[in-house]
């Protein structure tokens, strides 16, 4: 028997020209997972996922990569993912399960927990640059998914909006932070505000930025984390985390 055709799908085909592809391969439910806060060294890492229906009914005004839409449009395409999408689930993963087994292996293993949380079950997974295994179904990662593939697109802007809001929200905890602004992401006025008040718990103590803070509060006899936060130690220490990624 032969193999069918070699299928290629380009990136100027659009949005969902991926995802039609492998409809028509018999695929009909296809989902997409993506997080939020890779690269923040406070907050949770937040990942989504999101299938489609198939046809008109799941394409998207605005739909697109989350970090190139306004917050305006973020949230009216929030709202129209949740309005259509044929499932979707939330995974959200606190800093200290992120400083006890690194920030990839959550990564991966939120993603599969949230594609394993849909209901009903996709037929065939994409997922945003890091292939998953152990879902039982068929799956591609996808370079840049997030500008390439409609669900991952979707799964993008849940995962977004949600973390912003969660963000919010600490700021209202921790506000001479500046969470509401930053994200928890490294800029120079969130550095100058870890050295001024040091960590809290809401930080990443395995990100080497927030680690050299609070050892240095240490050596000089300061506090070495805000006041009223026990000390925490990273299970281990990556120095390659404190920078990596960008605003998600």
């Amino acid at each position: 028997m032969l193999a069918p055709p070699r299928t290629v799908v380009h990136r100027a085909a659009g949005l969902y020209a991926l995802e039609r592809t492998l409809q028509r391969r018999g695929f009909d439910l296809v989902a997409g997972a993506d997080e939020a806060g890779r690269g923040a060294c406070a907050g949770p890492l937040v990942v989504a996922a999101v299938a489609l229906p198939a046809g008109r009914r799941g394409e998207i005004d605005e739909l697109g990569d989350s970090k190139l839409l306004t917050p305006a449009t973020r949230e009216r395409v929030y709202d129209a993912v949740l309005g259509c999408a044929a499932a979707y689930s939330v995974v959200i993963i606190p800093p200290d399960e992120i400083d006890g087994r690194g920030l990839h292996v959550c990564n991966l293993a939120g993603m599969r927990r949230a594609l394993a949380m849909l209901t009903p079950r996709p037929h065939y997974v994409l997922t945003d640059g890091f292939k998953v295994d152990g879902l039982g179904v068929p799956g591609l990662a996808v370079w840049k998914g997030d500008q390439v593939a409609a669900c991952v697109a979707a799964a993008s802007v849940i995962a977004k909006v949600t973390r912003d809001r969660i963000m919010a929200d600490l700021h209202n905890d921790w506000p001479k932070y500046g969470f509401d602004e930053h994200k928890g992401y490294v800029t120079p006025e969130h550095q100058a505000a870890l050295k001024r008040h040091g960590p809290c718990v809401e930080h990443r103590f395995s990100y080497v930025n927030v680690a050299a803070v609070a050892r240095s509060k240490r050596r000089r006899g300061t506090v070495g984390v805000a006041p009223g936060v026990a000390a925490h130690v990273p299970a281990q220490l990556r120095d390659n985390v404190a920078m990596e990624g960008g605003p998600r």
